[in-house]
């Protein structure tokens, strides 16, 4: 993991970047085309390109083949290893983009053994990648992350990843083709898009912790209560699903009558109020919406078949002796005191594996691999004190 954790109140969350490493890596592995070779007639000056361009073809061929046998490859069962080439970016450096209540490396934490780790899967070969890699990669493409704040924290590792952690000037805020601009009044945008020039890379995250339509009841009042359809997309979705090579999306930690209350929320489908029947188990709402998001996606990519599109398990809870709220903790600092491997086939979010079993949408496990990394919360630590000269 990474230099980013969790701000005190979301105890729940890993440090920024676990789930990000591995969503770096499936999205990388998926845009792995066949290899082209490159025939050329006997003229002697094509065979001195032949000649000239051999080293290059055979390094692309075997990395080609790689992809192929990595194809069917299950990333989520395997382990943690130790690797002193982790972390992948500085959690000091990286301020641009990442947010200080998610900065471990800012806070009075002491120990950061947790960030020299890498998942190895069993039985695949994981190839090295770095930010340049990645740049050249996704060269020309847009990668999306819709879901909650667990979405916010993959884009902003995916950020710190693709710069290096290092202030990067000369990447363009282009939240504005989006309609990602802050409205007046508003603490912050719905999200955020950038641009890498060189490469013409976007990179973008939009706010959604339903990935569900909202639509206000009285929009003539301020404070109304929103009818949450569980059977449509959010509306970004379908608006900007056209600009996306690679999607990830996420939902979870939401679906609680906590958050329902405090955000206004009321069960819809069908264009209907949900009342009392059995979708009124906010359990049983949230897996209908995965299963719809997951067939309405899937029905788009019938138009957009080069496009990539993960939904993501769950982030795990760590908490010990109670909840967030009612004296748990999750103080632990021992990395892999758990265990170090996951050898079970299936996810451990059954939900999210069965939505998008017979569609096109890949499934993002991450589950059951964060669950032995419950040494990278914030847990009691607090920011460092600034002490001015």
């Amino acid at each position: 993991m990474k230099g980013g954790c969790l701000h005190r109140p979301l105890l729940r969350k890993l440090c920024l970047g676990l789930a990000a490493l591995l969503t770096v890596l499936v999205v990388i592995l998926s845009l792995e085309e066949a290899p082209v070779l490159t025939i050329f007639s006997s003229t002697p000056e094509k065979l001195k390109i032949l000649s000239q361009g051999f080293l290059q073809q055979e390094q692309q061929l075997l990395a080609d083949s790689t992809a192929r046998r990595n194809k069917d490859c299950n990333y989520a069962k395997g382990k943690w290893v130790a690797d002193k080439k982790r972390p992948l970016y500085s959690g000091n450096e990286c301020k641009q983009w990442l947010s200080k209540m998610w900065a471990c490396r800012m806070m009075e934490r002491a120990d950061f053994s947790y960030e020299n780790f890498r998942w190895q899967p069993h039985g695949c070969e994981m190839p090295e990648f770095s930010g340049p890699n990645i740049l050249r990669r996704l060269r020309h493409k847009t990668l999306a992350f819709v879901g909650d704040s667990l979405g916010r924290q993959q884009f902003q590792s995916m950020m710190c990843i693709a710069t290096g952690g290092k202030y990067s000037p000369e990447v363009e805020d282009v939240g504005w083709k989006y309609g990602l601009v802050k409205a007046p009044g508003a603490l912050r945008p719905d999200g955020w898009a950038y641009r890498f020039p060189g490469t013409n890379l976007t990179i973008l995250f939009y706010w959604s912790a339903s990935l569900s339509e909202l639509e206000p009841l009285n929009s003539t009042d301020s404070v109304t209560n929103y009818a949450l359809h569980l059977d449509r997309p959010v509306t970004f979705l379908k608006k900007y699903l056209h600009s996306f090579d690679v999607l990830v999306l996420n939902t979870g930690h939401h679906w609680n009558r906590g958050k329902f209350n405090g955000n206004h929320w009321e069960l819809y489908a069908d264009g209907k109020p949900i009342g009392k029947g059995r979708l009124a188990d906010l359990n049983r709402a949230k897996n209908l919406t995965l299963y719809s998001i997951a067939r309405w996606v899937d029905s788009e990519l019938v138009q957009y078949p080069q496009m990539k599109v993960f939904l993501r398990t769950i982030s795990p809870r760590h908490f010990v002796n109670g909840d967030w709220n009612t004296g748990g903790s999750c103080g632990n600092t021992i990395p892999l005191s758990n265990g170090s491997e996951v050898l079970q086939d299936h996810s451990s979010d059954l939900p999210v594996e069965s939505a998008v079993n017979g569609t096109r949408v890949k499934l993002l496990d991450i589950t059951a691999i964060s669950n032995l990394r419950d040494e990278g919360h914030i847990s009691n630590s607090t920011f460092k004190e600034v002490v001015s000269p």
